[in-house]
């Protein structure tokens, strides 16, 4: 008994000193704390989809600036004319600063068929292109999904495999993938999360981190200070465990940014912690809500302006 408990004992420690080493493995290097009182910095922007008014692109976009965002994410592959997105943002200064793979849920890059992978593959490649055309950033990408036919340890290498395939071209564009944490059954805690980035050993492979999607079953402020420089992106939403509990799973994101249960002073302390929210090069911090009208616009970026400030 003491031999296997000598063992076991062992065992365990190993284990942990991999997962110290594997948070060690930093992506980029880590930024320097804050100075006391350091300004916030963040960029505000929306997901285009969000803009309910206007009848072109130059119209939303234009909305958008009027509204004080400087920002906005688009998708990718997409049937909007590069033309006609590279001339509203010349013409308003609203930066296309991230796109979305527009396909990442059909076409699986862990999806056991290597023609669906293929073609998984091939999407991502025209979205770096993409954001190469139009100066964006970076792009989201959910890698994967793990349900009864396609399982967590293949997905977990299969993604890997193919995103590491994609890092020469992400380099030659000067575009990071940003994976996203959303409600695919993977990465679901944020030392796995960690793990999963610091495993490229790119600089070109980070998070997009979803501040509303991890509060179903994490705290924001603790992926936050586990993450640290591996947030390449912000998405700003809320979530209410109590409108989860009392109407039904989806109806958690159904509150106003403020109203659920983020606990926005956590979360803007654990981002100044980590440099996110004060760095000079100003990070972005995109809204994932219900969108609408100018009105309903306005509001939104009145409420990130206030979560902002705490």
């Amino acid at each position: 008994m003491h031999r296997r408990r000598f063992i076991l004992t062992a065992a365990a420690a190993v284990a942990a000193a991999d997962a110290s080493r594997s948070l060690a493995r930093q992506p980029v290097a880590a930024p320097a704390a804050p100075a006391p009182g350091s300004k916030r910095t963040l960029r505000k922007a929306v997901m285009i989809g969000m803009v309910g008014e206007g009848n072109s692109l130059l119209e939303r976009f234009q909305i958008l600036r009027d509204c004080g965002f400087e920002g906005v994410e688009m998708d990718s592959p997409s049937p909007v004319k590069h033309d006609e997105i590279l001339s509203a943002q010349e013409k308003t200064g609203l930066k296309v600063h991230g796109l979305v793979d527009s396909v990442h849920w059909k076409f699986h890059l862990n999806n056991p068929d290597a023609a669906v992978r293929a073609e998984g593959f091939k999407a991502l490649e025209t979205a770096l292109r993409d954001g190469k055309t139009f100066g964006s950033t970076s792009i989201l990408l959910v890698p994967g999904v793990v349900n009864k036919d396609q399982p967590y340890d293949a997905a977990y290498r299969l993604t890997q495999e193919e995103i590491r395939r994609a890092i020469p071209l992400a380099e030659a564009c000067g575009v990071k993938i940003a994976v996203e944490n959303v409600w695919n059954n993977f990465l679901l805690s944020p030392l796995e999360a960690a793990r999963y980035v610091d495993d490229f050993q790119s600089p070109w492979i980070g998070f997009h981190f979803d501040i509303g999607n991890v509060i179903n079953y994490g705290f924001p402020a603790q992926w936050i200070r586990i993450l640290g420089p591996r947030i390449l992106k912000l998405h700003i939403k809320d979530f209410s465990r109590k409108k989860r509990d009392d109407e039904g799973l989806w109806k958690g994101f159904s509150v106003e940014l403020g109203d659920g249960d983020a606990q926005w002073a956590d979360v803007m302390k654990a981002l100044d912690e980590v440099g996110y929210s004060t760095a000079p090069g100003r990070n972005w911090a995109t809204a994932e809500v219900g969108g609408g009208d100018r009105k309903r616009l306005q509001q939104i970026s009145e409420q990130m302006d206030r979560l902002f400030a705490m």
